[in-house]
């Protein structure tokens, strides 16, 4: 078992920048976020293995930063230039294999999730 828990979600108005984390209880090959707007599903925003690869949603690209430090197990989502349709709930997530990609699937573990509300 792996426990996640979140941390950093907020309000933040639109043009601004917020940074979460997530603490996990042990090492795992990848992790993720996750994030789920009312009435959407589930989506993949970033997520990252433990050599450093990385994969973005396109939505993301170049305006968010996701990054790990394997040493405390703790997983970051640097997020810049927010707009009104970031808002969503953020969910950490890690896998119980050593595949890594966006697909929801993979995914064993989760965080309770963090809300993050951008305002225009």
């Amino acid at each position: 078992q792996v426990q996640l828990v979140e941390s950093g979600g907020g309000s933040v108005q639109a043009g601004g920048s917020l940074r979460l984390s997530c603490a996990a209880s042990r090492y795992t090959y990848c992790m993720g976020w996750f994030r789920q707007a009312p009435g959407n599903d589930r989506e993949g925003v970033a997520v990252i293995n433990s050599n450093g690869w990385t994969s973005y949603a396109d939505s993301v690209k170049g305006r968010f930063t996701i990054s790990r430090d394997n040493a405390k197990n703790t997983l970051y989502l640097q997020m810049n230039s927010l707009k009104l349709e970031d808002t969503a709930k953020y969910y950490c997530a890690a896998t119980s294999g050593d595949v890594c990609s966006r697909y929801r699937g993979y995914f064993a573990y989760w965080g309770q999730g963090t809300q993050v509300t951008v305002s225009s």
